[in-house]
């Protein structure tokens, strides 16, 4: 067995079709099938149920399937070592982010980049829960999400930010020449919130129930920035955060009223595994990201 028959277990399990994991892994179908045939046979079990098609990793595929991404993880954290060793610092970083840090991200990412040129770096949108299940199953190398939840139990965790959260209206709306608003008056609005398996729809939930309201949205989307655009039409309001603004600005005929009572903040930041020895990228961009001031 031989590390790029590992590497073609992990892309049939994630492409779920021998034709695209072999386009993935830029080989045949006939190899990518054979190598996986050769795999079984030195295993002496079977890996894939297979019919016409693919169908699933039987029991002991799956149990393969956790070994091989660690072995190939630890692979690309070997090279990352030795790349150190030789005076330079190269290789892919894999960083998931939930879609409300996006604006921030190029304040994380962008000393890491200029510091470290020759890192390969993807940036994935993800839910909190995808980050933290992509870290656990090598899938990421790091993550940024919210930090204050039981989750995190076990990983390397950096605050970075604090996102606090303004009201979105329209620009005709009365509301919109208030110098605040409090959460209360905001769970009477006509809102549009991000879908119950986002975690800041589940931290805004939160806080209702804190002062016991709980609003039925209009409106819900999974895109952050739908809450944008949305908002000031049909009478819609949105809750955002306000580092979204920060950085893309107001929309056009909205305003945006701080929310206040209670002070709701809640704090962002990078979460990595804790493994010994530490990844090179992963403890690079942890010791290259500051705090950014609220």
């Amino acid at each position: 067995m031989i590390l790029k028959h590992l590497t073609y277990l992990i892309a049939l399990a994630d492409h779920r079709h021998f034709g695209r994991a072999a386009d993935a892994c830029h080989v045949s179908q006939p190899t990518l099938s054979m190598a996986l045939k050769q795999m079984e046979d030195e295993l002496g079990v079977v890996l894939i149920e297979r019919g016409h098609r693919f169908t699933r990793l039987t029991p002991e595929g799956e149990v393969v399937l956790t070994h091989a991404r660690r072995i190939i993880a630890e692979g690309d954290e070997m090279r990352q070592a030795i790349a150190e060793f030789k005076g330079g610092v190269g290789g892919r970083l894999r960083l998931g982010a939930i879609p409300t840090a996006l604006p921030m991200i190029a304040r994380i990412t962008g000393p890491f980049t200029t510091r470290y040129p020759a890192v390969t770096l993807t940036v994935t949108s993800m839910t909190s829960d995808e980050i933290l299940r992509g870290i656990r199953g090598f899938d990421l190398d790091i993550g940024v999400t919210y930090l204050e939840t039981d989750a995190l139990d076990g990983l390397i965790t950096k605050p970075i930010y604090r996102e606090g959260y303004v009201l979105l209206v329209g620009a005709d709306d009365p509301v919109g020449a208030l110098a605040s608003v409090t959460w209360a008056q905001a769970a009477r609005a006509k809102l549009a919130m991000l879908t119950p398996d986002m975690q800041n729809r589940r931290i805004l939930d939160g806080i209702f129930r804190s002062i016991g309201a709980a609003p039925q949205p209009a409106m819900e989307t999974n895109s952050i920035f739908n809450l944008c655009t949305h908002a000031g039409v049909h009478g819609l309001s949105s809750i955002v955060p306000r580092q979204l603004l920060d950085v893309f600005g107001v929309p056009r005929g909205v305003v945006a009223v701080p929310l206040m009572e209670p002070d709701a903040r809640r704090t962002v930041g990078l979460v990595a595994a804790n493994r010994q020895p530490q990844a090179p990228l992963t403890r690079h961009l942890l010791a290259t990201t500051d705090v950014i001031a609220d």
